[in-house]
Order: C-alpha cells, then sequence, then structure tokens
C-alpha cells in the first residue's frame, strides 16, 4: 500500500518505535546504547524533542516525545541516520539498520501520558532484560531510573512527568514508583502500541489532503486518544492546510525584512553575527515564523542569521515565547 501522510505538529505528543531490520538487534552493548542516549540527549538539548520516557532493548526502541520547532520526521532522521552511521562503520557493515519507517502514533494527553510513561519504562521488566521492579529503578537504559533520580539525565523532562503526581519531587518521586508498580501484572498493552501506521512527511496538512469521512478518522491508527481529540485532530489538519496554501509564496527575504522592521534592526546586522539583545530577538523571531509559523526548513536560516546550524532550531524554540507578537507578523505577511 502507498504511504500515507505523517502526522505531525510542534508541541505534538508521539509515542515513537524503532525496530532493527528483521527484528536483528540495533544495540549490541552498552557503547551502542550510550552512543543512541547521547544523540537523543544533544536533539532535547537543542530544543527538537522533549522527552519524557525512553526504553532500549536489543533489537528495538520506545520513545514518548514532544516534536518541537523542528518536525519530528526531521528530528528522527537525525537520530536513526547518525546512529544508523556510527553503528555501521563500528562493526564494519553496510545496508540498512533499522526496520522500515519508525512508527509514531499521535497521543492525547490524557489519560495517555502516564500510561505511556510506565507502560515503555517497564519495557527492559517485561523483555527480561532485569529481574524485578527494585533492578529496574538502577536500569542505566531508559528513563525510569533517571525520574527517581538514580541517574542524572537533565535532558529528560522529568519534572514534568512527576508535575502530574505532586508539587514536591520527593513525593512525586515515590507516587510514580507506586503507579509504575501498579503496572508490573498488566503485561503487554495492545491498545498503547498501535499497528500498521501510515505516514508521510505531510504533517497536519497532509492528514486534511487525505479527505477522508469523520468515521475514517475516529479510528485512524495513527491516532491514540478519544474520538473527541482525534476530531480534533481533523479539524486542525484542516486550518493547517488552508492556512498553509496562502503562505506557500512568502519568501525569506521578506520575513527578515518584516521582523528586523518590527524590532528596528537591518537584515544586515541580523545577518552579521553581532551580540546584542536586539539582534537576538530578532534572529529568535525570524526562526520561529519560518520554521513553526511557515513550516519551512531551518537550514536557509543559517546565512540569513549568521549563525550556526545547530543553534537555529533553539532560537525557534526561544522564538515561541514571544509568539502572539510574531503571530501578528505573520498574518500581515499572508
Amino acid at each position: 500500500m502507498p504511504r500515507g501522510p505523517r502526522l505531525d505538529a510542534p508541541g505534538v505528543l508521539h509515542h515513537v518505535m524503532v525496530r532493527g531490520l528483521e527484528r536483528r538487534a540495533i544495540f549490541r552493548d552498552d557503547r551502542d546504547r550510550a552512543d543512541f542516549v547521547r544523540r537523543l540527549a544533544a536533539l532535547a538539548a537543542s530544543g527538537a524533542l522533549t522527552v519524557y520516557a525512553w526504553a532500549l532493548l536489543p533489537n528495538h526502541g520506545h520513545l514518548l516525545v514532544r516534536s518541537g520547532a523542528r518536525p519530528l520526521a526531521r528530528s528522527m532522521r537525525a537520530l536513526l541516520t547518525g546512529y544508523a552511521g556510527a553503528f555501521n562503520r563500528r562493526y564494519k557493515r553496510v545496508g540498512h539498520l533499522f526496520q522500515n519507517r519508525y512508527k509514531s502514533i499521535v497521543v492525547e494527553e490524557e489519560p495517555y501520558c502516564l500510561e505511556l510513561t510506565r507502560y515503555i519504562h517497564l519495557n527492559p521488566l517485561r523483555a527480561g532484560l532485569v529481574r524485578d521492579l527494585a533492578a529496574l529503578d538502577k536500569y542505566p537504559w531508559t528513563g525510569h531510573s533517571g525520574l527517581l533520580g538514580r541517574r542524572k539525565q537533565p535532558w529528560q523532562a522529568g519534572d514534568e512527568v512527576l508535575g502530574r503526581f505532586a508539587k514536591a519531587r520527593g513525593p512525586a518521586r515515590q507516587r510514580y514508583r507506586a503507579f509504575v508498580a501498579e503496572g508490573v501484572g498488566q503485561g503487554r498493552r495492545p491498545d498503547l502500541q498501535g499497528g500498521g501506521l501510515r505516514r508521510s512527511a505531510g504533517g497536519w496538512a497532509g492528514v486534511a489532503a487525505l479527505r477522508r469521512g469523520r468515521e475514517a478518522y475516529l479510528a485512524d491508527e495513527r491516532i491514540l486518544g478519544q474520538p473527541a481529540f482525534v476530531e480534533q485532530v481533523r479539524r486542525e489538519a484542516e486550518a493547517a492546510l488552508a492556512a498553509h496554501s496562502h503562505r506557500r509564496t512568502v519568501t525569506l527575504g521578506a520575513v527578515v525584512q518584516r521582523v528586523s522592521a518590527a524590532i528596528g534592526v537591518t537584515p544586515q546586522a541580523v545577518a552579521g553575527g553581532g551580540r546584542r539583545p536586539a539582534l537576538s530577538r530578532a534572529r529568535e523571531g525570524i526562526a520561529y515564523l519560518w520554521i513553526e509559523g511557515l513550516g519551512r526548513p531551518g537550514r536557509p536560516l543559517v546565512a540569513a542569521l549568521g549563525v550556526r546550524p545547530q543553534s537555529i532550531y533553539a532560537a525557534a524554540a526561544r522564538g515561541r515565547v514571544a509568539r502572539a507578537q510574531w503571530d501578528r507578523v505573520l498574518e500581515k505577511l499572508t
């Protein structure tokens, strides 16, 4: 069957699964696992992803992430392509490492965020990699130990997860662990795993392009949520498609001109690498509008903003703080 549209938009929660080709191992030892985690941590630190839960098993891995300024597809491509290349060089192998494309499910936060956090973190126990929950508490290759404070993982959004249990960190960790313990006997949860997911790089606009009926959306296997949430995804997709059709002709030069004028600086100064606060605000606004507002790739911004490639998406994330101001600019551009 042809590939269907991938569901994505800034701020969307995703359950992502990656598997080895023909169920082969993608993590042979701790060096492999540490390499993958290092790359995931770098994406989180840059603002490309917010990571809530993760678990690495020999032939697959699970992530619960929120997409940021960078589309999920681009972040996953950077993560998986970089890791696969290093893996192949390390073991002197060639060819694909991962099975087809990764699977991704758009997740309704309530009640699924905590359910998926528990499900993902219990994977090593279900797979027999650790003998009991006490061993899982210290296991380094899942986000569970980080939430409990057993390992330092500052790039994982631990406080956001723990804050759902209690305001104070100590009681929150106790309640979180009790919650995980309650899930040990649940076994596998097919209702949380999804399957047969169809995807492409279309984002919400691609969803609307399907032109399917309401019933098809309510049964969409790419979405984990109640019918009202699935219907909301459909409405937002249609709105995004309508907006996108008016924004295709907006150029980067026009964005730079508008934002520079709003801040009171020149486009030449923005590209000149200066560190004045006004120039930083202008770069953040341009990055936010170009990447999140218009859905364009970040690479053209390197020259336009005079910054390093790795700084582009972090700048867009900072620009989101003043999104109301920049959205007004976008309205004038379109």
